[in-house]
């Protein structure tokens, strides 16, 4: 069994864990994980991740709006991610971003959204998780107006070539399931040149689930086979990466555990 894993991004306020979630967080830690991330994507799940560090000792989250909801803001939503941020557990902003897949808000509105939480991020000087689907171009632009600014790009799909030019911005990269499905030869490649010491593990669970569980709601011990997966493309030893990925959440996001 691997021991010390960090979720590095995770929704626990989800529904789709309403009829079980405390039995399931409790049984966290007999099956080696050992501290959970819970990201937000819009105001009421900022609060409600918010309330998941409070009952768990192991929790820290994010705060922030989803560029799926960023069309729903309400004029003080800035203000209240400041506010919300001030709470030590409250670890970073996001996850924000640009989704040009699903399109739920005007594009105008979603950079303008992410644009104004990235300089939130600045002022503060909190790390940012970052949501990019189909929006690489615009995310890059973004980001690279903010050099201060550092985070990881969740979830992390894109070309080994958009992984080298996060690194030199600073960035980590977040690996889920993805990693094992038979169709993500792009995503393994991308892999192959993250270096050891910027690279997280995350499950984005419910969502996510890797192979053999895929359609299965994903679950945060479910991260041992994406940590399989990544050692077996990285040649070093589960154990390692999984060891090298907490060290790796805890440095960025200024997690003691």
């Amino acid at each position: 069994m691997l021991n010390g894993i960090f979720d590095s991004h995770a929704h626990y306020d989800s529904e789709d864990f309403d009829p079980d979630r405390e039995e399931l967080i409790d049984s966290f830690a007999a099956q080696g994980v050992v501290a959970v991330l819970n990201a937000s994507s819009d105001i009421p799940s900022s609060r409600a991740s918010m309330a998941l560090t409070e009952r768990y000792p192991f929790f820290w989250c994010g705060v922030g709006v989803h560029p799926h909801e960023a069309a729903e803001v309400d004029g003080d939503y800035i203000d209240q991610i400041e506010q919300m941020c001030a709470q030590p557990k409250v670890v970073a902003i996001g996850e924000i971003g640009l989704d040009y897949h699903y399109d739920f808000s005007p594009r105008p509105i979603q950079r303008r959204v992410f644009e104004r939480q990235m300089k939130l991020a600045q002022q503060l000087g909190k790390p940012v998780i970052i949501h990019s689907r189909e929006a690489t171009e615009d995310t890059l632009e973004i980001l690279q107006k903010f050099p201060s600014v550092t985070g990881v790009v969740h979830c992390f799909s894109g070309s080994a070539e958009t992984a080298e030019v996060l690194l030199k911005l600073g960035y980590y990269i977040g690996f889920t399931g993805v990693v094992t499905f038979n169709n993500a030869k792009k995503v393994a490649r991308a892999a192959q040149v993250v270096p050891l010491d910027r690279l997280l593990l995350e499950t984005d669970c419910p969502y996510m689930a890797p192979v053999p569980l895929r359609g299965k709601r994903c679950e945060s011990p479910m991260i041992v086979y994406t940590a399989e997966k990544l050692a077996q493309i990285k040649g070093v030893d589960a154990q390692q990466l999984v060891d090298a990925a907490r060290e790796n959440t805890c440095r960025l996001f200024g997690i003691s555990l």
